[in-house]
């Protein structure tokens, strides 16, 4: 099964609101950097918590909403930073992202627990962290110390004052696994799922015979 090389998905512009969330309509949490520096400010002087993380979200899965859920009780606003397409080539390579990033934050901003969103075209999120200064900046489980892999933008988080925790990750649970349990699937189906056991695919059997 051959996955896509690039989006092609037309871009959409969705109007920008001022102030807090409004009506928290789901176009309303997607928001370009200016609009979110200037809700920066007014959570920031209602002393409001605001918490940062950021990734692909390419398929979504449980995972990701365990993460973001996890991440929302940390502070008073979880702010979700999201790779651009073209962040996300460099990153994983020429076969993703598989949504694009309008989709994507679309779906982000769907999710109740999510307050704002906001597209990064970076490949590490040193520069928007910078800018937004976040309370608390969340990374995986698998990026804790003293074995975790590197966090290159924890100097800057903590020069500002700001803290970096980390999430619990859901073990065997990522796109990359997703897209090849697609590829898996259009190859071979399988005749018992892989997520507990459950029938799939297969037509049930025949117990008259």
């Amino acid at each position: 099964m051959n996955m896509p090389s690039e989006c092609h998905a037309p871009s959409r512009t969705f109007p920008q609101q001022d102030g807090l969330s409004g009506a928290g309509l789901v176009p309303d949490k997607i928001l370009d950097w200016e609009s979110l520096l200037r809700r920066r400010e007014e959570w920031r002087n209602e002393g409001a918590v605001v918490v940062w993380t950021n990734g692909c979200f390419d398929l979504m899965h449980a995972g990701h909403v365990r993460s973001l859920r996890s991440a929302r009780r940390l502070g008073d606003i979880l702010v979700v930073g999201l790779n651009s397409d073209a962040s996300v080539r460099v990153n994983k390579g020429p076969t993703r992202p598989i949504m694009c990033q309008d989709e994507r934050a679309e779906m982000l901003a769907g999710f109740e627990c999510v307050d704002a969103v906001v597209i990064f075209e970076e490949t590490t999120p040193e520069t928007a962290l910078g800018r937004l200064q976040p309370e608390i900046h969340c990374k995986g489980a698998d990026y804790a110390p003293p074995h975790g892999k590197p966090v290159p933008e924890a100097r800057i988080v903590e020069a500002y004052g700001g803290q970096v925790r980390y999430l619990p990750l859901l073990p065997g649970i990522s796109t990359t696994e997703l897209v090849a349990r697609i590829e898996r699937l259009g190859s071979d189906p399988p005749s018992r799922s892989s997520y507990g056991g459950q029938a799939a695919l297969a037509p049930p059997a025949d117990t008259t015979r």
